[in-house]
């Protein structure tokens, strides 16, 4: 074999299993800095019980009010029952800024095959943008969405609120 080699001393041996053991652990610890994520989840980013208690009060507040508008506005016609699955916004970590948020609906058209009794299901989801101005910081949009309309707050910075970029979405 052209490649391997005979150690003939076992201390050589044992060195030489450290330092391939080493090597692996070495090269991450030295890029660790350029490997960190810019942006991470909001849910990530809050720190302190105030701010992660804002943040939680903000997500129940707007899947209530979408609950409480659903049935008179986006529930009608072919998919009436249109769920909320999550609201995300993506944050820089140095600071603070947010990438984007979205917030994920999905909804179901049933049909009953009268004959066989089958069911044939047509899914649909949506992947609905937040107006924020450029340069909106996570705190801004707690501050701003603090309450019981989040819904139909002023995003910061605008004159838009989430519903405005429901309408833009469902």
């Amino acid at each position: 074999m052209a490649n391997s080699e005979t150690i003939r001393s076992p201390s050589a041996a044992c060195r030489s299993l450290l330092l391939a053991a080493s090597l692996p652990l070495a090269a991450p610890a030295a890029t660790r800095g350029e490997d960190a994520p810019q942006y991470v989840d909001a849910s990530d980013y809050v720190q302190g019980e105030a701010q992660i208690d804002a943040w939680f009060s903000m997500l129940s507040q707007l899947k209530r009010g979408f609950d409480e508008i659903c049935g008179d506005t986006f529930c009608e016609g072919d998919y009436s029952n249109i769920e909320s699955l999550r609201y995300r916004c993506s944050v820089h970590q140095a600071s603070g800024r947010i990438g984007t948020c979205v917030w994920v609906f999905a909804a179901s058209e049933e049909e009953i095959d009268p004959a066989t009794g089958e069911i044939t299901v047509v899914p649909k989801f949506w992947r609905c943008p937040t107006p924020l101005a450029h340069g909106t910081t996570l705190e801004e949009l707690l501050s701003a969405l603090a309450g019981p309309s989040a819904l139909d707050a002023p995003l910061p910075r605008s004159d838009r609120s989430i519903y405005d970029g429901l309408i833009d979405c469902l």
